[in-house]
């Protein structure tokens, strides 16, 4: 009878795990939004940590992975001989011979699928590895390399459906300074991306076929922020936004529907790293970058409307808005969550643009170059994945941060601008988190 009773328990628990379970399958989850919306995650991390249900290594890559059912996607580099190779994560040799890899793993146990590896030398900055995650839909996985290379693959078996090379496609003369960066868009069946080029700064393409749907947008520099599809004022927007500007299109067709100057009042170019995604709340449109601050437009029916522009006057004094270099921010009930330059954790009035607080406890206690954190929120607090490899809870109020529990997971490899960093997006499903610092990549379970 007791044994019934304990085999009936454990099914339920089967079933309801089953049942809750929420897949990550591109950047940011779901819905793009960087909002983990799964149930029963634990409220404080146990002494010790979270246990790690399990870890298998992996080449540099600064690649975040998707998690669809049972199947994680990466992205990584590897050696391209099959020779051992010391991992050396955050070489910036260019031309290595080397490969490009689409890698697909058991997300329960961490054990190879199947992998996709093609040789690919590279041309650009911090040459570690591929940037993108993967996106997954309907038994495929579309990948985007530093180098261009958008290629559709089985999710079954990692079988090429079709390709696309940016550079040879769109007889690009170079790549972007710090390679292809802007993770795909998946609407319908289009897959937008940033290509660059004339009146190629973005293209549509069918995602069956591999076929060029729609061209858009001519600019210097594509810059590295992911394409957007908001919904405003009842209209649906893809919102691109490179170094010369910031664009609403619409997402069936590419036309334009309009633009705003970017820098605003056509300042004199500087090298330019724009790499947080738009966020919006309402018809206000949040921008926000490390060389020109931060920016709140209203888009209104007859174009975008500046409500504020927060720039600092000094690079080593970051004193006004917000200067994001890597993490997307939070926006939410009229406030705005971020990381600035030099890793202040800062809380803005989007009405105004005024600083409410800030605080270098999320990104390792001190002002440092470049210190990140990524955001993900959950109910009604945030999880915080740092530059460091510490995984934090906390809530982010107005009146100020809240931590409420932290483990350190990994240890940084990165050496750069005077630091040990990790760079990798985080991923959120099945009760756990998968992390990697191009060394180990690593599922902590964090069920409550």
């Amino acid at each position: 009878m007791r044994n019934s009773f304990l085999l009936i328990l454990v099914s339920l628990q089967a079933a309801v795990t089953c049942c809750s379970a929420h897949d990550w399958p591109q950047w940011m989850g779901p819905q793009r939004d960087d909002v983990w919306r799964e149930r029963g995650i634990v409220q404080r991390f146990p002494t010790g940590g979270p246990p790690v249900l399990w870890r298998v290594p992996i080449e540099p890559s600064y690649c975040g992975p998707a998690v669809v059912g049972n199947r994680l996607y990466v992205l990584d580099r590897p050696p391209a001989t099959s020779a051992a190779v010391t991992n050396t994560a955050g070489e910036s040799t260019p031309n290595s011979p080397k490969n490009e890899r689409v890698l697909c793993l058991d997300s329960t146990n961490g054990k190879k699928v199947w992998e996709h590896s093609y040789p690919r030398s590279y041309e650009i900055g911090y040459a570690a590895g591929p940037r993108t995650t993967p996106t997954v839909s309907e038994g495929r996985v579309f990948t985007l390399g530093a180098m261009g290379d958008l290629l559709c693959l089985r999710a079954d078996n990692g079988e090429v459906v079709w390709s696309r090379n940016f550079p040879r496609d769109y007889k690009l003369s170079k790549p972007p300074v710090w390679g292809w960066a802007a993770h795909p868009l998946l609407d319908g069946d289009r897959l937008i991306c940033l290509v660059g080029g004339s009146n190629t700064a973005v293209v549509a393409f069918n995602k069956n076929t591999g076929e060029e749907v729609w061209r858009a947008l001519t600019a210097v520099e594509i810059g590295y922020a992911p394409p957007v599809i908001y919904t405003i004022r009842g209209q649906r927007q893809l919102i691109i936004w490179h170094p010369d500007a910031v664009n609403g299109l619409d997402p069936q067709t590419g036309r334009v529907l309009w633009s705003q100057p970017y820098p605003v009042g056509g300042e004199p170019k500087r090298p330019e790293v724009t790499i947080a995604m738009p966020r919006l709340e309402g018809d206000k449109l949040f921008l926000t970058c490390f060389y020109q601050g931060s920016l709140l437009l209203e888009v209104a029916p007859e174009g975008p409307r500046i409500v504020w522009n927060r720039r600092s006057t000094s690079d080593e004094v970051m004193n006004a808005g917000l200067h994001t270099i890597l993490g997307t921010p939070i926006l939410k009930d009229g406030y705005i969550y971020g990381v600035c330059g030099f890793g202040e954790l800062r809380c803005l009035d989007a009405k105004s643009g005024d600083r409410k607080w800030e605080t270098y406890a999320a990104t390792g206690g001190q002002k440092a170059f470049f210190a990140n954190a990524f955001l993900t929120a959950q109910e009604d607090r945030t999880f915080l994945w740092n530059d460091q490899g510490e995984l934090i809870i906390a809530k982010l109020k107005p009146e100020g941060y809240e931590e409420i529990s932290r483990a350190k997971l990994l240890d940084p490899l990165e050496k750069t601008r005077g630091r040990t960093v990790t760079w990798c997006h985080p991923a959120f499903a099945n009760r756990c988190a998968y992390v990697h610092n191009g060394k180990e990549l690593i599922c902590v379970s964090l069920a409550g």
